[in-house]
């Protein structure tokens, strides 16, 4: 705090000027904060205080600070919605990945059946060429 004192002659009073370098006055801060508020429309806008009344100082804080968490609260919303388009665009990937795996499931399991069927008619004809074989081969020692 930087105090003045000035010696003036004996009919007049003394006058003392003090003020602080450190601590900021409500005034100053109203003063030297003018932020802008780009989110709020124009008519929303924190207007400047009248100076000269503390009550219009702290309103005019007050809306600086609901402007400030007005534009927190919109900057989380699109953080979240970019995170809601993140996921939407994983689970239609993991749908898409789910209905390529039903389909391969079912082509896996048509060739199972396939193989199983071509299996069966292998070791019937291999059965009915080798009783073909003998029966060939009874016919040319009979003969």
């Amino acid at each position: 705090m930087i105090t003045s004192t000035r010696r003036v002659p004996a009919d007049k009073p003394e006058v003392r000027i003090s003020f602080s370098l450190d601590e900021p006055s409500e005034l100053k801060d109203a003063e030297d904060q003018f932020p802008s508020f780009p989110d709020l429309e124009q008519r929303l806008q924190p207007v400047l205080p009248c100076q000269s009344l503390k009550e219009s100082v702290q309103v005019y804080r007050d809306h600086c600070k609901m402007a400030r968490e007005f534009h927190q609260v919109k900057t989380e919303i699109a953080l979240l919605e970019d995170k809601k388009r993140e996921l939407i665009a994983e689970l239609t990937e993991d749908e898409r990945v789910t209905l390529e795996i039903a389909r391969l499931e079912e082509e896996f399991r048509l060739l199972t059946e396939e193989n199983r069927t071509l299996v069966t008619v292998y070791t019937e004809r291999t059965q009915q060429l080798a009783t073909l074989r003998v029966t060939n081969q009874k016919r040319q020692g009979s003969s």
